[in-house]
């Protein structure tokens, strides 16, 4: 069943986008856009291409195998009319034995809570079944497995630690070692490749929103980062999992890249992707993010805050059934039109923790977690500035940036 044993493979072959799919199939998703104006290409510019768009590359592995995709709405291509179809579509019209579907955090169509458990079921459109990968069962079983030739694994990342589709990832490459089946991973850009930040996790404060040893913001693809989890030998018993990685096509780590489908329920645009490796962490604070209104990740504030001359009241919202501050007006600082970070953004928190008038409530025992470290809440705390912060930081992120340079596939 495997071609290679604990080997890894990156394709670099040449890249063509994929062709229209078969009309007479009617299993076509739909896709939930972002509500933001995609990027302009300049003329002659070369075209980005995800490892999804390059079927000529990964179709000849799986043609006549049994195939199972981790999946979300993320999961598209673009057909030559640019129209957007799902992996699990195109993978069906082109004949793949498509046996399962594996749902991260969120599910498969990405309409579920942030932490909310995924259940196991099928699919209306297709009948594939589909298995949850969040709640009680995060890692598939040999029973799940059975029978599958190739895992591919194709979601869209937003490059932050604490965003739980590389603990996903790490999970499906230590099952799929474990019963020797490869993994195809479908490189897609991070939006927020261009700059590396924030504390290295600590192992005391491992947990599923903190798998490796790695900052908040690690500047890596998710083909990368895949890369990473092999070579640093994170997976249980220093197993290495047979891996392909079909690479992005004109892409740098500075290259801006506008999501054309939201990466997940509160991410809706470019800005809330940006903002949300430093608003994050509110998380674990008495503080809303602005989960229940249309602002999701673009602000913050508390019922508690000094009155300001802006104020939001959260309301329940698809990805928000019961959002923290449900029907309470809340005063504090809209973030949606600041400008572009280049790095975690701490002065936020810290201001926030400075007017909250019960200091002993103001971070919950889920901080730590998302942080990564308890240095961080004692560090704002004592009072210490976000520049006096991040200079206790510097030393980790320079090793880890030497060994982040090993296992980067683009400039």
């Amino acid at each position: 069943m495997t071609f290679f044993k604990n080997t890894l493979l990156i394709l670099v072959f040449p890249l063509f986008s994929c062709g229209k799919p078969n009309p007479t199939k009617n299993t076509t998703h739909k896709i939930d856009s972002l509500s933001v104006s995609s990027v302009k290409e300049k003329k002659k510019k070369p075209i980005l291409q995800t490892g999804a768009q390059q079927t000529n590359i990964y179709l000849k592995f799986i043609k006549g195998k049994n195939i199972a995709v981790v999946t979300n709405p993320t999961s598209i291509i673009f057909n030559t009319k640019k129209q957007p179809i799902h992996l699990v579509d195109s993978l069906l019209n082109s004949g793949i034995n498509l046996k399962k579907v594996f749902a991260p955090e969120h599910g498969f169509r990405g309409t579920a809570d942030a932490g909310e458990v995924i259940k196991n079921g099928k699919d209306i459109a297709t009948g594939l079944p589909i298995i949850s990968l969040y709640g009680k069962n995060k890692k598939p079983n040999a029973e799940m497995l059975s029978g599958i030739d190739y895992i591919i694994f194709d979601i869209q990342d937003v490059g932050a630690r604490f965003y739980t589709y590389i603990s996903t990832l790490h999970y499906i490459m230590e099952a799929c070692a474990e019963a020797n089946i490869p993994v195809i991973v479908l490189d897609r850009p991070n939006p927020n490749g261009h700059y590396v930040d924030g504390p290295i996790r600590q192992p005391e404060f491992k947990s599923f929103v903190g798998l490796h040893s790695i900052p908040i913001v690690h500047g890596m693809t998710i083909g990368e980062y895949a890369k990473m989890i092999n070579g640093e030998h994170w997976l249980a018993n220093n197993l290495t999992c047979e891996l392909i990685v079909v690479p992005l096509k004109n892409y740098t780590h500075t290259t801006t890249y506008s999501l054309p489908i939201k990466p997940s329920p509160n991410l809706p645009n470019d800005q809330s992707i940006n903002l949300y490796p430093s608003l994050c962490l509110f998380e674990g604070t008495n503080v809303s993010v602005g989960r229940g209104t249309d602002l999701q990740f673009q602000l913050y504030g508390a019922p508690n805050f000094p009155k300001t001359a802006f104020s939001f009241t959260p309301t329940p919202k698809p990805g928000a059934k019961h959002p923290k501050f449900e029907a309470k007006l809340c005063y504090g600082e809209n973030l949606q039109h600041h400008n572009r970070l280049n790095q975690l953004h701490l002065n936020w928190l810290i201001k926030a923790y400075k007017q909250s008038p019960n200091k002993n409530k103001f971070f919950t025992s889920f901080f730590k977690k998302l942080a990564g470290t308890d240095q961080l809440q004692q560090q704002i705390e004592a009072g210490m500035t976000s520049k006096e912060i991040k200079a206790t930081w510097q030393k980790d992120l320079d090793n880890f940036k030497l060994i982040r340079k090993k296992y980067l596939l683009y400039p």
